[in-house]
């Protein structure tokens, strides 16, 4: 691996580079400050740049987002003698791999160089951003946990989904889908958010198949006040690069937490009952996000237990709400999908046949990135073969 070294200390240079070197890794030193970041990452364009240096203000990481952003892929370790909550926390968003201290004893140095090399070379290159859909209900009991978890299994059959429970308070995404306890949850990577990385990040999940992964939410209220914002966008940034799907279960609740997570959602997904005042919610729920600002294209609404016996359907709904093409109705199934829940299992496993699960699985295959050049391709054999 290539490793550029950048250091105001040249006796710290000196014996970085020989643990380095002596792990058969190609290294060049260069003395100096963390300034020189962005010119020598244009220059030598290393797999791994480690800088020592750093002081704990965040304001000194411009140069560290400079190289991160233009080098997705080169790998930033920072060595900083005094390290706090607040600068580890700042520097992983700004897409450091790791913090060390300053010097780095030489066997924390070798192992954590280690590490980053195992990722770097399972990591395939120019990997997609995986898409981040967050599910929000207009009303308690709208079913948007249900659906968050049930779309995820229905995506896990083809891609890598992980589901993040972020109801932080009574959040219950999990047993949907698993009967046991977490090992780990959401409020345990966020007090552990200096070593987030994709292992850790894979680790502190429930795998409920190879492909579906579920951060918990936390065990206690308490902990839960814990998490911040700055966490939870972290986790999300790290998840979006190593699974094709980021399923986010929200909760109710809009403060500037799930304020903050909105604004890296691709798509918003609120659900809704067909009743008055569901849709009444709705309607204060989509006028919030117009005043954010976000666009209607991020906004894709579900109608829930869509009964053609209902007062209410789901063209009464669009003419009442607008958003036209972007809607989708999933119908009642009210027995089949009670049961589900109260076995702990997706829907799909006691009821493949049911509507649910069958619309589950068309809008799991809508989203799926191959989709479009699928129909593409298909439409071009027809026209070939006329």
């Amino acid at each position: 691996m290539k490793i550029t070294i950048i250091s105001p200390n040249t006796a710290h240079l000196r014996e970085m580079a020989y643990v380095l070197q002596e792990q058969s890794h190609q290294v060049q030193a260069f003395e100096g400050g963390k300034t020189r970041m962005p010119t020598i990452a244009e220059q030598e364009l290393p797999d791994l740049m480690i800088v020592d240096g750093m002081c704990c203000d965040p304001a000194d990481l411009a140069p560290v987002e400079q190289v991160t952003t233009h080098h997705p892929r080169m790998a930033v370790v920072l060595l900083c003698a005094q390290q706090t909550p607040e600068f580890l926390l700042q520097s992983m968003r700004a897409g450091v791999r790791e913090v060390l201290p300053s010097p780095p004893p030489p066997q924390a140095l070798a192992d954590a160089v280690q590490r980053l090399a195992s990722k770097l070379q399972d990591s395939p290159p120019n990997r997609a951003q995986g898409q981040v859909m967050a599910f929000l209900p207009c009303k308690g009991g709208a079913g948007a946990t249900f659906l968050a978890t049930n779309l995820g299994w229905a995506l896990a059959q083809k891609h890598s989904v992980l589901l993040v429970d972020l109801n932080l308070q009574f959040g219950d995404a999990l047993p949907y889908l698993h009967e046991g306890k977490p090992s780990s949850t959401l409020a345990d990577v966020a007090r552990d958010l200096h070593r987030l990385d994709a292992s850790f990040l894979t680790a502190s999940t429930v795998k409920i198949t190879p492909r579906l992964h579920v951060l918990a939410a936390p065990e206690d209220a308490m902990h839960a006040m814990e998490v911040e914002p700055g966490h939870i966008e972290a986790i999300v940034q790290l998840a979006a690069t190593h699974y094709d799907f980021v399923l986010l279960d929200m909760g109710r609740v809009l403060d500037p937490l799930a304020l903050r997570v909105l604004d890296k959602a691709q798509c918003i997904v609120p659900v809704l009952l067909p009743n008055v005042p569901a849709v009444r919610n709705a309607q204060k729920l989509l006028r919030m996000f117009h005043d954010l600002g976000y666009p209607e294209s991020r906004l894709h609404p579900v109608l829930n237990r869509v009964d053609r016996r209902s007062e209410i359907g789901l063209s009464e709904v669009r003419k009442t709400l607008g958003l036209e093409q972007q809607w989708r109705s999933i119908p009642d199934s009210a027995q089949e999908v009670q049961a589900a829940i109260n076995a702990g299992a997706p829907l799909a496993e006691s009821a493949r046949s049911s509507s649910v699960v069958r619309e589950l699985t068309a809008w799991a295959d809508a989203l799926s990135p191959r989709a479009h050049e699928e129909n593409g391709n298909f439409l071009n054999r027809l026209f070939r073969r006329a």
